[in-house]
């Protein structure tokens, strides 16, 4: 590599520095070394509905099947770790979200450092090419980061920095400048199976390798149809995806929190509880949650995952307003406790025959009640 190219390099490193970013490394756009496994993954059906890992397979394992001049990705990594104590002494909706989507959206604030940190590649080279992506593109997006040296395989999956953090985002500029990549990082786990021990769904097999049909961001997140019954007690008190491998990795012990405003828990959250979440009605989900990463799910998503939850900790407040809601015809349709799925078809009534009689709309029911108390859809008794 030329003087001038090195120094390039350590231009636009040290500009993504200045406008927030954790890090900036630099991979070459070569075809992936984990392709064989992506192709057994796929074919082991462990990407569940995620049909578009599928669909991009061909150019996640080689970038330049769809983009022919790329040569290089510059990747980054913005730290996001909103708080170091515990979850659960957390305010409001705060302890049961995962830490990257408490605050606002990272795709629009990391894909806004990215598209400023390209304009800056483009200004400094120019007629330069680029492309970048927020986990929005078909980019096998831990590899190109430990390619570029910003970590390593963690056996959660998980990207693992230098320093030993995993909270930590990706993002990539794919460009057809030839610029010099960084050294890869090696492997530092060694023997631990901290993660894989502390799953609570037993959603890692072995080391490296994550089920997604059991991990429980992809039930709470992924997974647009109903929860099956048998998985509802797994999402314990996880409304939006789950921290637990990295809450338990030894490397994370030491990570401080961030400062960074854009990742710290907004008052949608802090200020807000189960039964709040439960009774939110279209207006108050576009403005509170549809400029965060929470949107993902949708609000049918949202309302599901909560229902379950309030089932799970035993929030007996939280049901009684679903209750109160179905009583009053609203947000009956899939939110029946819990039971959120594909909207049904709507039929008509058979002419003459009575309502009661009506057949009951297979995978939703009422709550029930027996002599021990309340009872949840999901078979789950409240305590009195």
């Amino acid at each position: 590599m030329s003087a001038g190219t090195v120094s390039l390099a350590r231009r636009i490193e040290n500009r993504g520095l200045e406008i927030g970013l954790e890090a900036v490394g630099f991979a070459p756009i070569v075809p992936s070394a984990h392709a064989l496994f992506l192709k057994e993954w796929l074919r082991a059906g462990r990407a569940g509905e995620m049909s578009y890992m599928e669909r991009t397979a061909e150019v996640r394992v080689d970038l330049r099947r769809r983009f022919p001049w790329a040569r290089t990705a510059v990747v980054v990594a913005a730290g996001y770790l909103p708080y170091k104590d515990d979850r659960h002494r957390q305010a409001g909706l705060v302890a049961h979200v995962a830490r990257y989507a408490v605050g606002r959206d990272y795709h629009r604030v990391l894909g806004g450092r990215l598209e400023e940190l390209g304009r800056f590649i483009e200004t400094e080279a120019p007629g330069a090419r680029t492309q970048a992506y927020a986990d929005t593109g078909p980019v096998l997006e831990r590899e190109l980061g430990a390619l570029a040296g910003l970590g390593w395989f963690g056996k959660n999956t998980n990207l693992i920095g230098p320093r030993g953090n995993s909270w930590i985002l990706l993002g990539q500029i794919l460009t057809d400048l030839d610029l010099p990549p960084d050294d890869p990082v090696a492997d530092r786990c060694g023997t631990c199976t901290a993660c894989i021990d502390a799953c609570p769904t037993a959603a890692i097999p072995a080391p490296y390798v994550v089920d997604a049909t059991r991990c429980i961001s992809y039930l709470t997140i992924e997974l647009r149809d109903a929860i099956p019954a048998g998985r509802r007690a797994d999402l314990g008190d996880w409304v939006f995806g789950c921290d637990v491998c990295q809450e338990v990795c030894p490397w994370n012990r030491k990570t401080a929190p961030v400062a960074d405003e854009a990742f710290l828990p907004g008052p949608h959250l802090e200020t807000r509880r189960l039964v709040d979440l439960v009774r939110l009605d279209e207006k108050s989900f576009r403005e509170e949650i549809r400029p965060t990463a929470m949107e993902r799910p949708r609000r049918r998503g949202l309302l599901r995952n909560a229902l379950i939850v309030a089932a799970n900790v035993q929030d007996e407040e939280a049901f009684r307003r679903s209750r109160r809601g179905q009583a009053r015809g609203r947000g009956s349709r899939g939110a029946r406790l819990g039971r959120l799925g594909p909207r049904p078809r709507h039929r008509r009534r058979r002419a003459g025959r009575p309502r009661a009689e009506a057949r009951p709309r297979a995978g939703f029911r009422g709550p029930r009640r027996d002599r021990g108390g309340a009872r949840s859809a999901y078979g789950v008794k409240f305590r009195k």
